[in-house]
C-alpha cells in the first residue's frame, strides 16, 4: 500500500471506515450523511484513493465457518514451470476457487508453486474440488497437497499512524483469515499424486 499524502476529508473518510464500511443498505450515502458531504464526493473519494494505491481494494470478507463452509483448504500444487501461468489462469476461473496464486519452490522441502483456496462443507467436498482442479491440471501437474486451516485470525483494516508526515500506515481489509500449519516436510511420499486422491493432513 503506498505511502501517499492525504488530505482533510480523505483522512475522515478512512478513520470513519477504519472498522468496515456501515452494514446498511446504501452504506456511502451513510457515510456522506455521518461527514456532512455528497454521497458522489464519498464515492469520488475512494475511487482516487483506490487508483493511487492508497486503499488496495473495498470488498466483503465473508466469515466461511459462519456460511457453513467447515473445511476450508489451500490446495498446493506442483505444477511444470513452463505451463504454470496458463493453468493458474484457468483454475482461477473456476467458481469454487476464491484465490489463486503463483508462489516460489522451497526445494527439497516445498516442492508447489501453484495455490488455489478452496471451501467445502466437510473435506470430502473438498476433495472433491481438489479432484476436479487435478484434471484441469492433467500431465502437467506431478503432486498436490490440501491444508486444512485450523484457526481463524483477525484482519484489521486501513489504520492511519498518529504522525505529523500525515501518511498512511498499511494494513488489510477488515475481516477473518485462516491460519494454516505447513508441514515440515513435503515428500513423495506424504503428498497426493495429481492421478490420485490428495494427501488430506490435518494440519490443525
Amino acid at each position: 500500500m503506498a505511502n501517499a499524502p492525504l488530505d482533510e476529508l480523505d483522512r475522515r473518510l478512512i478513520q470513519a471506515t477504519q472498522a468496515g464500511l456501515p452494514l446498511v443498505a446504501q452504506p456511502y450515502a451513510a457515510l456522506a450523511d455521518a461527514l456532512g458531504v455528497s454521497p458522489w464526493q464519498v464515492m469520488e473519494r475512494f475511487q482516487a484513493m483506490l487508483a493511487r494505491g492508497v486503499i488496495r481494494r473495498i470488498g466483503a470478507v465473508p466469515n466461511h465457518y459462519a456460511l457453513g463452509y467447515r473445511a476450508n483448504g489451500m490446495t498446493v500444487w506442483d505444477v511444470e514451470e513452463d505451463r504454470v501461468d496458463a493453468l493458474g489462469e484457468r483454475i482461477a476461473r473456476l467458481d469454487f476457487v476464491s484465490h489463486c496464486y503463483r508462489r516460489p519452490r522451497h526445494p527439497p522441502v516445498w516442492p508447489y508453486n501453484l495455490f488455489a483456496m478452496v471451501h467445502g462443507r466437510d473435506r470430502s467436498e473438498t476433495e472433491a474440488m481438489a479432484a476436479h482442479i487435478a484434471r484441469l491440471l492433467g500431465a502437467a501437474c506431478r503432486g498436490y497437497d490440501i491444508l486444512y486451516s485450523s484457526r481463524i485470525l483477525k484482519k484489521t483494516g486501513l489504520r492511519l499512524r498518529a504522525t505529523a508526515d500525515d501518511r498512511v500506515e498499511s494494513g488489510r481489509t477488515q475481516g477473518t483469515w485462516p491460519a494454516y500449519h505447513v508441514p515440515e516436510r513435503a515428500t513423495s511420499e506424504s503428498r497426493g499424486q495429481c492421478r490420485d486422491h490428495p494427501s488430506t493432513t490435518d494440519h490443525s
